[in-house]
């Protein structure tokens, strides 16, 4: 039997700032219990989780890096640990590596492809025996414009747009095998979304205005508009919905 969907576990990795934290937010809500994970910003974390707490939420802040095979696995035991169960995983960690070819090594490309797609086979790998067990398990991978979009005023990312590309593919493969179980799983993908106030940017202030001029609506996303795509797909709602790509990008990939 699912538990009731306004009591439900969540783990969200890259909850520290930025569209993490916003689907923490949205999450929050009495009888809720979320595992909010962050790379190693602990005072991050910590002010999330107690964002969430005051909307009667309960948190838990764990720290680790996703490029670690081990991480994965602590986070989900975490949840079963402090929580009993998971009902929704959001793989949401990642970063954008604006270095060409030529320029990146493999360590760097490497590390794109361990914190973005791999960690998503670990995370749904541990996750999963959890997942089947919730009655109504959720998946969402948040994606990136960069897996789809490479006219881009000359900057390109080719170790993001490989590792969320794979990132997508994955997820749609794991759809498929996860569906008999009752587990769905979608991605959300965002295009420019404005950033948190100190925090790390790829882009530079005249790339910010170039990259306006390329989305029709003619502004950047709002981390909340991102998560309250996520939030969807992790309700009720979208019960009927598995292998699909939900694009919120102002029309960029149009």
């Amino acid at each position: 039997m699912a538990r009731a969907m306004n009591g439900r576990v969540y783990l969200v990795t890259g909850a520290g700032s930025g569209i993490g934290a916003a689907i923490c937010r949205r999450l929050a809500a009495p009888g809720v219990s979320i595992l909010v994970h962050t790379g190693s910003n602990r005072i991050r974390g910590d002010a999330v989780a107690s964002e969430c707490e005051a909307k009667g939420a309960r948190c838990r802040v764990e720290l680790g890096d996703l490029a670690d095979p081990n991480t994965a696995v602590g986070l989900v035991a975490a949840c079963e640990a402090r929580f009993g169960g998971l009902d929704g995983l959001v793989s949401n960690a990642g970063f954008g590596d604006r270095r060409k070819l030529g320029e990146i090594d493999e360590a760097g490309f490497e590390r794109s492809l361990g914190v973005i797609l791999k960690a998503l086979f670990r995370l749904a790998t541990a996750a999963e025996p959890l997942l089947s067990k919730s009655g109504a398990g959720r998946v969402v991978a948040v994606s990136s414009f960069l897996a789809h979009e490479f006219k881009l005023g000359g900057d390109v990312f080719p170790a993001s747009a490989a590792a969320k590309s794979g990132l997508e593919g994955l997820a749609r493969s794991l759809a498929a095998q996860l569906a008999p179980k009752r587990i769905t799983v979608n991605c959300v993908v965002p295009g420019y979304v404005k950033k948190d106030a100190a925090t790390h940017s790829s882009l530079d202030p005249a790339r910010w205005q170039s990259a306006l001029e390329r989305i029709p609506l003619r502004r950047l996303g709002l981390p909340d508009e991102i998560a309250a795509a996520v939030a969807f797909l992790l309700g009720a709602d979208a019960g009927y919905i598995t292998g699909q790509l939900l694009h919120v990008d102002g029309g960029l990939t149009l």
